[in-house]
């Protein structure tokens, strides 16, 4: 009821001491970070170049995988669809963010601001639930690995890989659409180098705690859900690997685990930073910075935490690394 009446209030334009501009609205401007010439220039080589070594990375463990036979097992085509998923959720920020670095207006068309909120959170969504899958895969190798080759196929993995997928670009639609739905005022200035929904609630020419919480409950059960599942299975994982009698058995279950609890501890310790909270409890500068670390540098992290610390990995990497470097050499196919 109270959000029927919230929505009422807001179609009716029953703050009218305010000007509204919903119905002319068709750009918004991202304000992004206001510094100097030289430093913007600074910023963009030095994000050109992290978007650049992040798209290598991510598509070098998705080629290792692909051609390596050995990796055609439920971890690594996990693996490979978290790489693909990097590649897309660092690509739906940093192009936009770089050309606004040499852009004098930093403006984003209404529906561009839109599709850029949608693609953004829906595949930070996905990167949760993946987390999640690989958390449980390990729990069932490690855990349960005599029944392992049964309850985890590649034809189930795929399954559940594509589930993690389409639940992530489901899961933030209802948001999405209250706040579009939302009436702007024509102070059109979004303070941050995304389509962010704080600074986008900000905007509206009426009060809207109600879509706040809505986006805090959203954000909390998709958040704790997924951390206290994770959490949860490589608990189990951690004391099934110490009942291990083997010393090289523990050390290669601990470097697996490691290189997942790590990337898992830079997402969620950044994201719970923003989106826990309701909305209007956070500072702009705050927000501005944890988003940029989760959203372009942990996609950059995560194929040298992955390559690094598992040993499969490292030599599916030498042998494609050897193979592009064969099929250059001149001379040849002579």
């Amino acid at each position: 009821v109270e959000i029927c009446h919230s929505f009422a209030a807001l179609k009716t334009n029953k703050y009218t001491h305010v000007e509204n501009c919903s119905s002319s609205m068709s750009k918004f401007i991202l304000l992004g970070f206001p510094y100097t010439w030289e430093i913007r220039i600074l910023c963009f080589s030095v994000f050109s170049g992290t978007y650049i070594l992040t798209l290598i990375g991510n598509l070098c463990i998705i080629c290792a995988v692909r051609c390596d036979h050995q990796l055609q097992t439920p971890m690594y085509i996990l693996l490979a669809n978290f790489s693909f998923l990097e590649i897309w959720f660092i690509t739906s920020t940093v192009p936009n963010m770089l050309a606004n670095f040499l852009s004098e207006t930093n403006t984003i068309s209404f529906s561009g601001c839109f599709l850029q909120f949608y693609f953004f959170f829906s595949m930070g969504t996905t990167e949760t639930f993946f987390l999640s899958a690989m958390a449980f895969d390990r729990y069932l190798a490690i855990c349960r690995p005599l029944h392992y080759a049964t309850v985890m196929p590649v034809h189930r993995c795929i399954r559940m890989g594509a589930c993690c997928w389409v639940c992530g670009f489901l899961y933030f639609l209802l948001p999405i659409y209250l706040i579009s739905q939302l009436p702007f005022c024509c102070l059109n200035k979004i303070d941050h180098f995304l389509c962010d929904p704080g600074p986008l609630i900000k905007l509206s020419c009426a009060p809207a705690p109600v879509i706040e919480i809505i986006c805090a409950i959203y954000n909390s059960v998709l958040i704790f859900s997924t951390l206290l599942f994770i959490t949860s299975s490589y608990t189990l994982v951690i004391r099934a690997v110490f009942r291990v009698p083997s010393a090289e058995g523990r050390h290669k279950a601990f470097s697996t685990c490691g290189s997942h609890l790590s990337v898992v501890s830079l997402f969620y310790g950044s994201i719970m930073v923003v989106y826990v909270s309701p909305t209007a409890g956070n500072p702009a500068g705050i927000q501005k910075y944890v988003t940029l670390f989760y959203s372009v540098l942990t996609p950059l992290f995560n194929p040298l935490i992955y390559s690094l610390r598992n040993k499969e990995m490292k030599g599916a990497l030498r042998k494609l690394f050897k193979t592009l470097r064969f099929r250059k050499r001149p001379g040849r196919n002579l």
